[in-house]
């Protein structure tokens, strides 16, 4: 895929889910689990596999991220 020629037309690269899968560091299965759960990130039929913008994989890790604690909750 040539990101630099899809980004000139405009158009936002999307991963597979064995490239999501990699970059998260988990097996396949673990993305159809969390899918099928409701709890992974949108995804885009495209035939029939499923596809994720990279917009959508950041939004969906950034609901993932655990807030930072507050100082009084800090062990210390």
């Amino acid at each position: 895929m040539d990101i630099e020629r899809l980004s000139g037309l405009g158009l936002e690269p999307i991963l597979t889910t064995s490239e999501l899968a990699e970059y998260l560091g988990v097996h396949v299965q673990a993305i159809y689990d969390l899918r099928a759960a409701g709890r992974g990130p949108a995804g885009i039929h495209v035939g029939r596999e499923i596809r994720y913008r990279v917009s959508d994989v950041h939004s969906w890790m950034d609901r993932l991220h655990e807030p930072e604690p507050s100082p009084a909750n800090r062990a210390g």
